[in-house]
């Protein structure tokens, strides 16, 4: 994988050109100090991959990506580096709503070590993601041709093979679906990773108004980030979008999205009213907050009144809650493959049997309203 390192701090960008070197199978082939020499690189290039400054001389990071989206170039898939600011939270919104595949935020330390470390941390899970996203659309290009062939034949021999049981993710959600229960739910739980933000964006705004429960988000994100992103969803929804806060009472019709940096979880105050807990439990499958951590609580505190959504994301984080959840006839929608960004939390839950509907994005809203208005259809 070629790579192109966009950065106006010189120190910042030979460090992150080291990281990203020390990665098996990436190339840095070159690095720009602002965004006019970014775009001349890109040409000369032709990078898979741009780490991508939003504060830069003479054109900021938002320019190039107006660029990149105006021009005929071959795509080439940017992860933005923000500062870790409210500022830097808002100007990232805006980069993955123009079409940037994910974000890292520059290392809060003054440790060299440290930093390093944390931007590999960061790095190394996105590029392995961009690089599996190049493979598939080299795939749906034809160039994998003879691969695509071998994939086609044993699809065949084992739709031959009458006596092999349907294992495939459509088979297994298929078989869960018979086994969900038809019970309205009183919460809407929703986990989602690498392509939150947008999809976020697109599967909200189609939730009416008067949908008459409480949605709660885990979405992977770091502190501070978790606001901006509910301060530009807020602008797009018929429900009112929020971060959540601790103690507070969820109300229909709104959205709660878990505070970066923290867990969230459902509970009961004294008076056994439901409320949001945030608490400073450590970090699970790597993350705080975690969709594990919040569908865990809802299994346990309110069993059997909750749907649930795993969308777009690295890893299988929402898996295991998941489980718990379905022993009590929790119904599950599964983002597609085909329109996630990172197809990993979706794939994991439904491999795991744990999903009633694998659905694209664009149909996701109407199924929620469907459901959560009638029953499961």
């Amino acid at each position: 994988m070629k790579v192109l390192v966009a950065d106006d701090a010189g120190l910042f960008r030979r460090v992150i050109a080291d990281v990203l070197a020390s990665l098996p199978g990436v190339e840095v082939v070159g690095s720009a100090a602002n965004g006019k020499i970014a775009l001349q690189r890109i040409r000369d290039l032709k990078p898979d991959l741009m780490t991508l400054d939003i504060d830069m001389p003479e054109m900021d990071g938002l320019a190039v990506l107006d660029a990149l989206r105006k021009s005929g170039e071959p795509k080439v898939e940017v992860i933005v580096v923000s500062a870790p600011s409210q500022r830097g939270g808002d100007l990232t919104m805006r980069a993955l709503e123009k079409g940037a595949f994910d974000f890292i935020t520059k290392p809060d330390t003054a440790d060299a070590q440290e930093g390093r470390e944390a931007l590999l941390r960061e790095l190394a899970p996105r590029v392995r993601a961009v690089a599996h996203r190049l493979e598939v659309r080299g795939i749906l290009r034809g160039s994998f041709s003879a691969a695509r062939s071998e994939v086609s034949a044993a699809a065949e021999r084992v739709q031959k093979d009458a006596s092999v049981k349907d294992t495939s993710i459509e088979g297994i959600a298929k078989r869960m679906q018979r086994l969900s229960s038809p019970t309205k739910p009183e919460m809407v739980l929703i986990g989602v990773s690498t392509g939150g933000p947008v999809a976020l964006a697109e599967l909200l705004p189609a939730i009416p108004g008067d949908i008459g429960l409480p949605i709660l988000i885990v979405q992977h994100m770091p502190p501070i980030f978790t606001k901006s992103l509910a301060n530009s969803l807020a602008t797009k929804c018929a429900v009112r979008v929020r971060e959540a806060i601790h103690g507070e009472s969820p109300e229909p019709n709104t959205v709660y999205i878990a505070p970066g940096g923290r867990q969230m979880r459902v509970g009961s105050d004294a008076d056994n009213r439901q409320i949001l807990e945030m608490t400073d439990d450590p970090p699970e499958n790597n993350c705080r907050p975690a969709v594990d951590y919040l569908f865990r609580s809802a299994a346990s505190r309110y069993p059997g009144r909750s749907m649930a959504i795993i969308l777009t994301g690295m890893g299988s984080d929402g898996t295991l809650g998941l489980r718990l959840l379905k022993r009590h006839g929790c119904f599950v929608i599964a983002q597609d493959e085909a329109s996630c960004v990172v197809y990993g939390m979706p794939k994991a839950a439904a491999e795991a049997g744990v999903v009633d509907e694998i659905l694209p994005l664009k149909s996701i809203a109407s199924r929620i309203t469907a459901f959560v208005k009638g029953g499961k259809a």
